[in-house]
């Protein structure tokens, strides 16, 4: 997204066990928003550590439906079980953003979009994953809403660009105020 939008960067993943660090927090009474600015912190903070004078951002996302937490799912058929529990139900994908340097924090973002999953039958659950293809276990939910996950939807409140997983106006701003502006 931030390359869409004309900012020259480096992708670096930060190799943490986010499952795990989920659970720490959680345990020890952090809400959702701040578990996923936790995490996204984590992750800022591990890869800029490896580069302190660049400017590192860190991102996460959580979908909460009912109070529980759902992760990736580890197959197809995690993936469609993951889809019957969110038929018919709203849920949240909170979604953090941290910009640090020098091993210090710059910038703290958290957005929660909302959305409204159908009612979904079992013919929908199939035709869906035979469509999404790798979508079921690339993204927390199982769908991709720039893509054929869109069709799952009755409502969305909240930005696309947040809910594919980093509230990009918000950190396009946060960039121009540090004097990092997009490459014409």
């Amino acid at each position: 997204m931030l390359r869409d939008a004309g900012f020259r960067i480096d992708a670096i993943p930060a190799l943490i066990d986010e499952e795990k660090e989920k659970h720490r927090l959680s345990a020890s009474g952090a809400k959702p928003a701040e578990i996923a600015l936790g995490l996204a912190e984590l992750k800022a903070l591990m890869v800029g550590a490896k580069n302190p004078e660049k400017v590192t951002l860190g991102a996460d996302q959580l979908l909460v439906c009912d109070g529980k937490f759902y992760a990736k799912a580890r197959n197809s058929e995690d993936a469609k079980q993951i889809l019957r529990e969110l038929a018919g139900k709203k849920h949240e994908l909170v979604t953090a953003a941290v910009l640090v340097q020098n091993r210090r924090i710059l910038w703290r973002h958290v957005e929660s979009p909302s959305l409204w999953m159908r009612k979904l039958d079992e013919d929908d659950i199939g035709a869906y994953a035979r469509a999404a293809g790798s979508a079921l276990l690339d993204c927390v939910g199982g769908y991709r809403i720039e893509e054929a996950g869109r069709a799952l939807f009755g409502r969305i409140d909240g930005d696309e660009f947040t809910i594919q997983g980093l509230p990009l106006s918000a950190t396009c701003s946060a960039l121009k105020r540090l004097g990092i502006r997009p490459s014409a």
